[in-house]
């Protein structure tokens, strides 16, 4: 096999690949704190997830997609305090982690950035940058970090390399959405090592095939325990258990992003297309942390979105392109059961351009201190991975 064909059979095999060198990783040490971000790509409607209920502005601003303030109906908000509600799609799965204080929000989060352009706004949040400097395509924050952090193994559990692990950090990826035989067997495997046997490549090639063997073979532990309807589980449910059986015993960095969450038209209340989404959503987080079994105790999982969506309902019944949005963290040791971070009352005259929430709680300085809290990081290493802010603590771990 040439040189050229197994670099394009190590890509379709699902093998991290990036400038040309092949990444593998090795073990994460002990009860060494884990971290999760999901990026829900797309810009989710946060005014319906994390609903305003004290807000009349907000019923009127939303004659048929709000979600009904708190009662005894199935249908209606589920009360987190006497501002808040959550939408009733996560009762089975993360309002339980809220009343039992794993999880909580962040409203009127996000970054200044206000291009509402899907791309430009992702990419200015993975890269973690400060927007008045020119952009380094090579270093996202979640690489910074892991180059700060010591024996940190972090993967990406992604198709490709994203921006936000993108750096001096050697970082593997590989996406869990299906699995499926390798397009690179075993015969071929052994034929590519003997190649590279007497190259500076010969360790990494190894240990690549190491980490896709490995992967396969958890995985298929997994098929067979469903065959015998040990497990049930669907959509991104399947993904993030899958997730957690690798980060529990490997990886202390993860990150993996969901999409359609662009809901111009039709989103629904509390039924519904977002409604699905939040209920698929919300069964992935639950079934990583029962996944994760004692190391969920040492475990902080952080969901973003590039930006919220427009305050006001359009007329195709969903929302436009906005700007401030609400974080969740949850995490077993996480402070939880609290909406969390500088807020305002939610009305016509707090709207951010008369459009959208405000952001409030910059995504990078409250990353910043969350960081600061599980690793212990300085302000100097703080610095490394989110240089000309300040971390802020509120309260989370």
């Amino acid at each position: 096999m040439q040189r050229r064909h197994f670099v394009q059979s190590l890509t379709a095999s699902g093998l991290a690949m990036a400038g040309g060198q092949l990444f593998a990783a090795g073990t994460a040490q002990g009860n060494q704190p884990r971290l999760l971000i999901v990026f829900l790509r797309g810009g989710y409607d946060a005014a319906n997830l994390l609903v305003p209920v004290s807000s009349s502005f907000y019923y009127e601003s939303r004659p048929n997609i709000a979600i009904a303030k708190p009662s005894t109906e199935l249908d209606s908000a589920l009360p987190l305090n006497a501002d808040w509600g959550l939408h009733p799609a996560l009762r089975e799965t993360i309002y339980p982690m809220f009343k039992s204080g794993e999880a909580a929000f962040v409203p009127f989060a996000g970054t200044p950035d206000t291009s509402r352009s899907h791309f430009e706004t992702q990419d200015s949040i993975e890269l973690g940058q400060p927007l008045d400097q020119s952009k380094n395509y090579r270093s996202g924050f979640l690489n910074r970090l892991a180059s700060t952090l010591r024996d940190a193994e972090a993967m990406s559990f992604t198709d490709q390399l994203p921006l936000i692990f993108q750096g001096s950090t050697r970082v593997p990826n590989t996406a869990l959405k299906s699995v499926s035989r390798p397009s690179v067997d075993n015969r071929q495997s052994s034929i590519i090592a003997a190649m590279y046997g007497n190259t500076p490549l010969a360790a990494t090639v190894n240990e690549g095939f190491t980490v896709r063997d490995e992967v396969m073979q958890d995985m298929k532990t997994e098929m067979d325990a469903a065959n015998r309807n040990a497990v049930s589980a669907k959509g991104f449910e399947l993904e993030a258990r899958r997730i957690a059986r690798l980060m529990k015993d490997r990886y202390s960095i993860g990150f993996v992003d969901v999409g359609g969450w662009d809901t111009h038209v039709n989103q629904g209340g509390a039924s519904g297309y977002l409604a699905g989404r939040f209920d698929e959503l919300g069964r992935g987080l639950l079934g990583f942390s029962q996944e994760m079994g004692t190391m969920w105790k040492n475990t902080t999982v952080v969901v973003v979105s590039e930006f919220g969506r427009t305050f006001r309902q359009n007329g195709n019944r969903g929302t436009d392109h906005g700007h401030g949005t609400a974080y969740w963290v949850l995490g077993g040791s996480v402070r939880g059961g609290k909406v969390a971070g500088d807020q305002v009352k939610v009305d016509q005259s707090t709207l951010f351009q008369n459009r959208d929430f405000q952001v409030l709680n910059d995504y990078r300085a409250v990353l910043a201190g969350l960081f600061a809290r599980q690793y212990g990081l300085s302000a100097v290493q703080n610095e490394q991975v989110f240089s000309g802010i300040k971390a802020r603590d509120i309260g989370l771990l």
